[in-house]
């Protein structure tokens, strides 16, 4: 088993870290952005997506001080192109599930056959933002369509 390079490992969570905490920001902001007569039940699920993304940025997080390293205090990119529909927030939802989603591998490219702890938790987080990210794809799909809305997604 080769050694973990601590710095390469942090550098990363610390991205994830900061794209988890613009996710509570921007489903947040979102959840605000709701109208119409499905607005109930698509605010409280953006709302749970917020609370989701607090979570992984905790979990982040705590790996980063379990290694020995100081959690940035940034936030990641919070572009918002001002559009209100539900089409354009699951969209954009989706464009940024992927960066996350790209991050995790890239953790995971950096820890496996090195940590199983860190290997374990790279791939819990895959797993989870990828059946987020299809869930946000199958919301995107118009009613009776089977194909996927974005082609990545798994």
């Amino acid at each position: 088993m080769s050694e973990l390079d601590k710095n390469q490992v942090v550098d990363v969570l610390n991205r994830l870290l900061e794209a988890e905490l613009a996710s509570v920001v921007r489903y947040t902001h979102y959840s605000l952005l709701v109208f119409g007569y499905g607005r109930i039940p698509i605010v409280s699920w953006l709302r749970e997506q917020a609370n989701e993304s607090l979570t992984h940025a905790q979990l982040v997080g705590e790996w980063i001080t379990t290694l020995g390293a100081y959690p940035s205090l940034e936030i990641g990119t919070l572009l918002d192109s001002h559009k209100t529909d539900i089409g354009a927030i699951l969209r954009e939802s989706l464009e940024h599930e992927g960066e996350a989603l790209a991050l995790y591998r890239e953790l995971l490219s950096l820890v496996e056959g090195r940590s199983v702890a860190l290997e374990e938790f790279a791939r819990q987080m895959i797993q989870t933002e990828t059946l987020h990210q299809a869930e946000v794809d199958k919301m995107l799909r118009k009613p009776g369509e089977v194909a996927p809305y974005c082609k990545e997604t798994i």
